[in-house]
């Protein structure tokens, strides 16, 4: 497309399978530029047309075993002009751990060693302390801790009764030593907007907000842990990610997940409204390919 010809989409669709508080946040942030509205993946593709642009916001599914149906659409809605951000192969890269891990390894970002057990497989040789996980899964659901070989064995013989196991297998990565919280940071863009403490409930090690954790604002985000966070962002190929960082050594910070469907409130604010933030952040993306410079959108830190 001819440069000036087209800067702005006429319209943005954030792709999901359900109106969460998040999208609702997006879709209300901000009076300027197009309408921005939530969408089912099989709306979107009956409404989009060339000059529009889609987010995709397909999560995890709750049985643990995929992420919700509708990447296809992301393809086609691609192949047919619409500017996609956080397309099917992003999502893929953030949902699935297995994938994420080795995409993080391919651009040289830290993350803790991880394998791949599979039924009937032969056990590849770990030593304890690791994590056992499903490679699709959030809110800390189903993430053992293995201290020793006779819990790592045991928990092998519980994973026997998961569906998501005899689907696609599970991981056991290296444990890095609990600190009671860690950061999740949100990019949006090559951009980070923000952050929060997550902090781990008295007595469990996760810091999900599902298993009792709570929340606190990040008044400002260390410059190691910002970068690492753009850097894991890029590596899956996320346009909006919300990177979960373990601290590992003093003001040093490892990658644990990304999470390409985040929800994300106001605690994440650190000048402004972090919904209007993200939101121009995403249209300066669209923009940039509108008119062929997708490639050069700065990497920088907030």
């Amino acid at each position: 497309m001819p440069a000036g010809e087209q800067c702005s989409p006429m319209r943005f669709a954030l792709v999901a399978r359900s109106s969460t508080p998040t999208n609702v946040a997006l879709a209300a942030a901000g009076a300027d530029g197009p309408t921005w509205e939530t969408m089912s993946p099989e709306v979107a593709l009956e409404t989009l047309r060339v000059g529009d642009a889609a987010l995709g916001r397909l999560d995890v599914l709750p049985t643990l075993d995929g992420v919700e149906d509708g990447l296809w659409a992301l393809g086609a809605l691609a192949a047919r002009g619409v500017v996609v951000l956080n397309e099917a192969a992003a999502l893929l890269g953030a949902h699935d751990k297995l994938l994420t891990a080795w995409l993080l390894r391919r651009a040289g970002v830290e993350h803790p060693p991880t394998v791949l057990i599979r039924p009937g497989r032969p056990f590849p040789a770990v030593r304890p302390p690791v994590v056992v996980k499903p490679r699709f899964g959030s809110w800390g659901k189903d993430v053992l801790r293995c201290e020793d070989e006779s819990t790592l064995l045991a928990t092998l013989e519980e994973l026997a009764d998961k569906t998501w196991f005899h689907r696609h297998g599970a991981l056991v990565q290296e444990l890095v030593p609990p600190q009671g919280y860690d950061l999740r940071v949100l990019v949006a863009a090559n951009r980070a907007l923000g952050a929060i403490y997550r902090v781990a409930a008295e007595g469990e090690w996760r810091t999900n907000i599902a298993l009792g954790g709570t929340r606190s604002p990040v008044p400002e985000l260390p410059l190691a842990a910002s970068t690492l966070a753009i850097d894991a962002a890029r590596a899956t190929g996320t346009s909006l990610a919300g990177v979960d960082l373990l601290p590992c050594a003093e003001g040093e910070w490892t990658v644990l997940e990304v999470n390409g469907a985040v929800e994300f409130t106001r605690e994440y604010e650190t000048s402004g409204d972090v919904f209007a933030e993200v939101r121009s952040e995403l249209a300066h993306a669209v923009r940039a390919t509108f008119i062929g410079g997708a490639e050069t959108v700065p990497v920088q830190a907030a």
